[in-house]
């Protein structure tokens, strides 16, 4: 009976041709819409998310050696002083055992010249890693980042702040594919960054294997992480520092034992601390917020504020999680707002041609009740026509939306995301419409007497 219902429905739907498509106009329309915002909507709320989850301090430094002031008055251990075990394989142990890391670069120190023909700069050079651009976000104002094969293959690239390259070159000079010497070695220049760091456009950048290069060594002075949620930035210190303390346990203990041999003691022994076995690391954690917050603090006042940063840390996440809900739930009222609109329109012009087709097609339902068809097969009947509307419409608009959303990403440049889920649901919501909108005039259709139905001219 339903395949009959299918068949018979097409049949019919196919002699108007030009109105049927007139009539999945609407639901074509509107689910496309919805396919569209939808896919606007969780892209936005992916930004949003990621961009709340990130704010504020979410970086935690790890610097070689281990200095730190205030000794026993404020129970913060003294270091090692400089130190040279921090290692790649430290970086990579890091990001394979820490939990909660987006990004990590390993990183080398040089303070230098940075010259060019006649005119030179004195200035930091930073070797890092890829990933180390996308943690501030930068922007160029021409070329690029070096890659992943440019650090693997230990390229001589360098990447230059814009007043490190006004003052080698000129201000605003092209400096792309021109060479700058650092510390005697020649670097080809493939980008020029425009960041709001006032220390970072004076700097240069550079492949953390070219400046080890350079520079004669296989160790890092530094690894930058960054934590997926801010929140969680003072236990991953925390981690991390029980990591390598782990890892450099030999090293440290054998520099303490070196020290009493060599009868440093007393005040002028490194205080024992949170170290392993007893002793200060030869390294350093420091997240962005206690930096930021313990900048020309007193050293007791500085003790004070990092022993109550994982409170903070707690306060922090809490807010953010509240704020994602908050725009999470205006988003989704958004679109709902959006989506009952536009298939409600869609649902309505269902509505009003299945009512022209239950008058013009009068006679043909009293002839059916004349032969023996039942109510119930005139609802089916008509119901099924409103239901293929609204289900190849709504197929067609799926089709469209995806079109259009993908349209919009490259145009606009902006961000996107369908779902099966969403696919799913937009096609099941276009033929529960059909079926809400065209019950109405199914149900009048079967009601019609058969005898009247026959007299209709």
């Amino acid at each position: 009976m339903l395949r009959t219902s299918v068949r018979l429905a097409i049949r019919a739907l196919g002699r108007n041709a030009l109105r049927t498509i007139l009539t999945m106009l609407g639901m074509i329309i509107g689910v496309a819409a919805v396919m569209t915002m939808v896919a606007l909507g969780n892209g936005a709320q992916d930004t949003v998310e990621q961009d709340v989850r990130s704010a504020g301090t979410n970086l935690i430094h790890v610097n070689a050696g281990n200095y730190t002031r205030g000794g026993e008055e404020s129970r913060i251990a003294t270091g090692l002083g400089a130190a040279t075990t921090l290692t790649p394989a430290d970086a990579e142990a890091i990001g394979r055992t820490v939990a909660g890391i987006k990004r990590i670069a390993p990183g080398v120190r040089l303070r230098g010249w940075i010259a060019s023909g006649s005119h030179r700069f004195y200035g930091q050079v930073l070797g890092t890693d890829v990933p180390f651009a996308s943690m501030f976000g930068w922007h160029f104002d021409e070329g690029r980042w070096f890659t992943a094969a440019d650090v693997a293959a230990r390229r001589p690239i360098v990447v230059v702040g814009r007043t490190t390259r006004d003052q080698i070159f000129g201000s605003g000079a092209k400096a792309v594919s021109r060479t700058v010497t650092i510390h005697g070695q020649s670097f080809t220049v493939g980008g020029v960054t425009d960041t709001a760091d006032p220390d970072q456009i004076e700097m240069a950048f550079v492949p953390y294997t070219a400046l080890q290069d350079a520079l004669g060594i296989a160790y890092l002075h530094t690894i930058t992480i960054e934590a997926v949620l801010a929140g969680d930035a003072s236990r991953i210190a925390a981690e991390t520092a029980a990591l390598l303390r782990s890892r450099h346990a030999a090293h440290i203990n054998a520099a303490v034992e070196k020290l009493r041999r060599a009868g440093i003691t007393g005040n002028q022994m490194p205080q024992f601390g949170a170290g392993a076995a007893g002793a200060p690391d030869d390294f350093t954690v420091k997240t962005q917020s206690s930096e930021a917050l313990t900048k020309g603090l007193y050293t007791s006042v500085a003790a004070f504020v990092l022993a109550n940063m994982p409170k903070l840390d707690e306060v922090n996440l809490a807010e953010m999680n509240a704020t994602l809900q908050r725009a999470r739930s205006t988003m989704t009222a958004l679109l709902a707002g959006v989506a009952v609109i536009s298939l409600v329109v869609g649902g309505v012009g269902i509505m009003n041609i299945m009512l022209v087709a239950v008058k013009e097609r009068t006679r043909e339902i009293g002839v059916r009740r004349a032969v023996g068809a039942r109510r119930r097969d005139v609802l089916v009947q008509f119901l099924t026509e409103a239901l293929t509307l609204s289900a190849v419409g709504g197929a067609i608009g799926i089709a469209l939306g995806f079109v259009s959303a993908f349209g919009l990403t490259l145009l606009l440049d902006w961000p996107t995301r369908t779902s099966a889920a969403g696919v799913g649901l937009a096609f099941g919501i276009s033929a529960a419409i059909g079926i809400f909108f065209g019950f109405y005039p199914a149900r009048r259709a079967s009601r019609l007497d058969p005898i009247d139905a026959l007299r209709t001219e």
